[in-house]
C-alpha cells in the first residue's frame, strides 16, 4: 500500500475514540486482554514482566487459546455514525499470539450488541496480519454505520482498532436558530491538513469538552526558520459564526504569541487544493494576542457570511487545546 493512501485516510477522525463515546460493547472471549482496551486512544505499550491472574498482561485485545472450531470477534459501537475511510489493525507487541487474519463488518443498529436482525455487510475481506504490526486499510463503502466488528482467525490478541472516516450528521429538520458548535467534532467539524503535527494532532482542537493535558491538543515543533504555522479545518455544516473561541489549556512556555483566521465558503475543489486556495481567503479573525492556559474570546470580524472551511494561522509556532466557532448552521 502506498504512502499516499494511508495518508489519506488517516487525516480522518478516529470513530472509534472513547473520547466521542466509542465503546466495545461484545467480545467472544477476552480471557487474556479485556476488550476495552481494543480502542484505547493511546498507543500500545509493552510492560516486561507485568502478569495477571490469566497470564502476561498485554495492552490490547486478546482472546484464549481456541481448541475448536470457529473464531473470535468483538463489536465497536462507533461514537458516532460514520462513513469509514480506512482501518488501522493494530498488533504492536503480539508477536507469538497474534491472530493470523483478520475481516471487518460493519452495520446500522439502535443496540449497544446489534441483535440477530442486524445486517452485517464487509468492508475488509479476510486478509492476512502480521505480528508486531501496524495494517493500514483502506475502505470506501459509502455507507455511514453504527457499528464495527472485528473478527479474528482462529484467535489471538489486537492491540488497536483505529476506524478513520467522517461523522454523519442528518441536518433534515434542524432548527437553524439553534446555536451550535460549528466545528465540534460530534458535528462533523474535522482537520484536513497542518504543516506540522509534530506534538500533537489537528483534529484534537476538535474533541468535546476541555483538554485533559498539553498532549491532547495540536502542537507544532520549534519553529526555526521565519514564517508560521498553519492548519485547515471544515465545518460540520457551512454557517455563520458570532464568536470564536481558542483554548491555549496547559501551554505555558509554547503557546503560541498570536492567532489569526481565515475562511471561505468553499464550493469546489478537493481537500488536497485547500491549502493553495486558503492563502486568499477573508480574514475572519484578525491577528489577535494569546496568553497562557487561558481561554481567549474574539468576535469575527464582519460580512463575511457562512462560510464551510477555516485557515488557522499561528504565530510563529506552539500549540492549543481548543478551537470553538460558535454559531448557526446556513439553510
Amino acid at each position: 500500500m502506498s504512502t499516499a493512501v494511508q495518508t489519506d485516510f488517516r487525516r480522518s477522525i478516529n470513530l472509534a475514540n472513547p473520547r466521542i463515546g466509542a465503546k466495545v460493547t461484545f467480545a467472544t472471549d477476552d480471557f487474556f486482554a479485556d476488550k476495552s482496551r481494543l480502542i484505547d486512544p493511546a498507543d500500545a505499550v509493552f510492560i516486561p514482566g507485568k502478569y495477571d491472574d490469566n497470564g502476561k498482561w498485554m495492552d490490547g485485545w486478546e482472546s484464549r487459546r481456541k481448541r475448536g472450531t470457529g473464531y473470535d470477534h468483538a463489536v465497536v459501537r462507533l461514537g458516532a455514525r460514520g462513513v469509514v475511510h480506512g482501518f488501522d489493525i493494530d498488533t504492536s507487541h503480539f508477536t507469538g499470539n497474534f491472530p493470523p487474519a483478520a475481516s471487518i463488518d460493519a452495520c446500522i443498529s439502535h443496540e449497544d450488541v446489534p441483535g440477530d436482525a442486524a445486517v452485517w455487510t464487509t468492508l475488509v475481506p479476510s486478509m492476512n496480519l502480521s505480528g508486531n504490526s501496524h495494517h493500514f486499510v483502506p475502505c470506501d463503502s459509502g455507507e455511514a454505520w453504527t457499528h464495527i466488528r472485528l473478527n479474528i482467525y482462529p484467535d489471538g490478541g489486537v492491540a488497536r482498532l483505529r476506524v478513520f472516516g467522517e461523522i454523519y450528521r442528518d441536518w433534515n429538520g434542524f432548527d437553524a436558530r439553534e446555536r451550535i458548535d460549528l466545528l465540534a467534532m460530534e458535528n462533523g467539524g474535522r482537520g484536513i491538513i497542518a504543516n506540522d503535527e509534530h506534538f500533537g494532532v489537528l483534529s484534537n482542537i476538535t474533541l468535546p469538552g476541555k483538554g485533559l493535558n498539553m498532549g491532547d491538543g495540536w502542537e507544532t515543533r520549534r519553529r526555526r526558520e521565519p514564517g508560521n504555522d498553519w492548519s485547515i479545518l471544515a465545518l460540520g455544516h457551512a454557517g455563520t459564526v458570532d464568536e470564536i473561541l481558542v483554548d491555549t489549556a496547559f501551554f505555558k512556555g509554547n503557546f503560541p504569541s498570536h492567532i489569526s483566521i481565515q475562511a471561505a465558503l468553499v464550493t469546489g475543489g478537493t481537500d488536497d487544493s485547500l491549502p493553495v486556495q486558503s492563502q486568499f481567503w477573508s480574514e475572519l479573525l484578525d491577528k489577535q494576542p494569546l496568553s497562557a492556559d487561558a481561554e481567549h474570546s474574539f468576535r469575527p470580524l464582519a460580512g463575511i457570511g457562512p462560510i464551510s472551511h477555516i485557515r488557522v494561522n499561528i504565530y510563529p509556532d506552539g500549540g492549543i487545546s481548543r478551537l470553538r466557532l460558535f454559531g448557526h448552521i446556513s439553510k
